[in-house]
């Protein structure tokens, strides 16, 4: 168990998630943050996980498709999916996003290790 630690995620390598959308993790025991930066035309697919996600739209506009039903959400906006659920968003232009996950993706954090 970690004694806590503090970090600057704006200022983190950025690692791709798909063409156009870059992450910047930080990892936690039970939960983990995720700052996700879109391009201009950005696309992350349809998808589902077993993990619990909240986000929170900081910059920005996004298209998040949850369970079919699209939401345009900009900033201040704040959305939950629940594990299992399919879900997809997109930008039109440059879009800042910051994601909860819980559990830990420790696909993500298999990523960030290398």
């Amino acid at each position: 168990m970690s004694r806590g630690r503090v970090v600057s995620l704006r200022e983190a390598e950025p690692l791709e998630l798909v063409a156009g959308v870059t992450m910047r993790p930080l990892f936690g025991d039970a939960a983990m943050l995720n700052l996700l930066e879109f391009d201009s035309g950005a696309v992350v697919p349809a998808h589902a996980h077993p993990h619990e996600q909240l986000g929170h739209v900081l910059e920005g506009r996004l298209v998040l498709t949850i369970d079919g039903v699209e939401h345009l959400l900009g900033p201040g906006d704040a959305y939950q999916i629940p594990g299992g659920v399919e879900h997809a968003a997109r930008s039109d232009g440059r879009c800042l996003v910051l994601d909860v996950f819980q559990p830990v993706r420790e696909d993500y954090r298999e990523r960030a290790r290398r």
